[in-house]
């Protein structure tokens, strides 16, 4: 008998279990590697795949399958074919998107052959997600806390506010890692805001207090995966680099608004948000990324994380220790920390976490990683872009129309 993944039922029954086998796409992350590790320590035969080589995933001891598809944002159809192609000649069955082409894998053309096996919400709720100003609407209708929010179409809706600037903090409605924001400029500096039907801006209120962040992975509606976290260690667009677990007094309040927004779009798939907590304790979201965030660091290492995708188990209190990207602590932390005088900060934050990116006994990827990051720069450079905008150049997604 031929189960619906195309897998001889009969085999099985004679051989034992079949292992499942998972496509972890966006290899480039180091939150992918780190996710098929985990998949791995579950028992999983893990499978990773990009449309750009990653040395960080390729370079490791982990036994895994590597394969590339061609770029989504250029080439769609390809990419399409390609997913499907791997899907049923590698008998996958479940697909885990890390980066941003979970937007491409959720195109509706796709996702509707693909079906059950990708873990991420339909386009509908990822654009909700994705779009800040959608998001910070569709929070407050459920209730929660967000900053006034309005948005930017023309020069005369950024001129209104031109007095009270220092008040806002100003932000393409599709962006990523936070280095396009501009927070509470001055009036020469708001020249810089130029929106158009290209690129719509919005206007957020500034909240003044402390970022904390969480990850959550939500399988048919239920929260399965939990972690909250801070940071002291970022670049200079405000992604981090070093990750620490969050104190129950902000945990707690972060469970229940990501719980409250898994149960309202009844999601399925990962998604972090950043939120602000104020200076009377009043928690804040800011906005959302539907995809993997550097919160999976904090829960993955022996398997729960993946069995929390899965449906086969939960972890909710996946923060047990601090953890980091070694390459960025080294060429950016210790910079950071000899010129601000925390080097003592640094040391313990090196003693008192796990690399996310390198292991005993597998430190490679730590020079995959360097290498990786040496060829965004590059190809940043060419194309007259910065290397974080780089690494998303041939998957990011901007709204446009995906229904093909």
């Amino acid at each position: 008998m031929i189960s619906p993944n195309g897998r001889d039922q009969s085999a099985e029954k004679w051989c034992g279990p079949m292992v499942k086998r998972v496509l972890i796409t966006g290899a480039r992350s180091a939150a992918a590697l780190d996710i098929a590790r985990d998949f791995a320590a579950a028992g999983w035969e893990p499978h990773l795949a990009d449309c750009v080589t990653s040395r960080l995933a390729r370079w490791s001891s982990l036994s895994a399958h590597h394969h590339s598809y061609p770029p989504p944002r250029q080439e769609a159809e390809a990419f399409q074919r390609r997913i499907l192609a791997l899907v049923q000649t590698r008998e996958i069955d479940l697909i885990v998107p890390t980066c941003e082409e979970v937007f491409h894998l959720a195109a509706p053309t796709l996702h509707a052959r693909i079906g059950e096996r990708l873990f991420a919400p339909n386009l509908a709720h990822l654009r909700t997600l994705h779009d800040k100003l959608a998001f910070a609407r569709a929070v407050q209708e459920w209730g929660l806390n967000a900053p006034e929010s309005v948005p930017i179409e023309t020069s005369q809706d950024l001129e209104t506010l031109a007095d009270t600037c220092r008040e806002w903090v100003f932000k393409p409605r599709f962006t990523r890692f936070g280095e396009a924001a501009i927070i509470a400029p001055d009036r020469q500096t708001l020249k810089k805001v130029r929106p158009s039907p290209e690129q719509q801006w919005m206007a957020q209120r500034y909240i003044a207090g402390q970022e904390v962040c969480f990850h959550a992975a939500v399988h048919r509606g239920k929260l399965t995966a939990f972690c909250a976290y801070t940071s002291r260690w970022r670049l200079s667009g405000g992604a981090c680099y070093a990750f620490e677990p969050a104190g129950p007094d902000r945990r707690a309040p972060l469970l229940e608004m990501a719980t409250q927004i898994a149960d309202q779009l009844q999601l399925h798939g990962q998604f972090g948000c950043d939120v602000i907590f104020d200076a009377r304790g009043i928690a804040h979201v800011i906005e959302c990324n539907p995809r993997a965030t550097s919160g999976v660091h904090m829960i993955a290492n022996e398997g729960d994380l993946a069995r929390a995708i899965a449906g086969d188990g939960a972890a909710l209190d996946g923060a047990r220790c601090a953890a980091y990207l070694a390459p960025a602590m080294w060429f950016f932390g210790l910079p950071t920390a000899i010129k601000q005088g925390r080097i003592r900060e640094w040391h313990r934050c090196l003693n008192a976490g796990r690399d996310a990116i390198s292991r005993p006994g597998d430190r490679l990827p730590f020079a995959g990683a360097i290498v990786d990051t040496a060829r965004f720069a590059l190809k940043g450079l060419r194309r007259k872009i910065s290397t974080n905008a780089a690494t998303t150049y041939d998957i990011e997604w901007n709204g446009e129309d995906l229904n093909r």
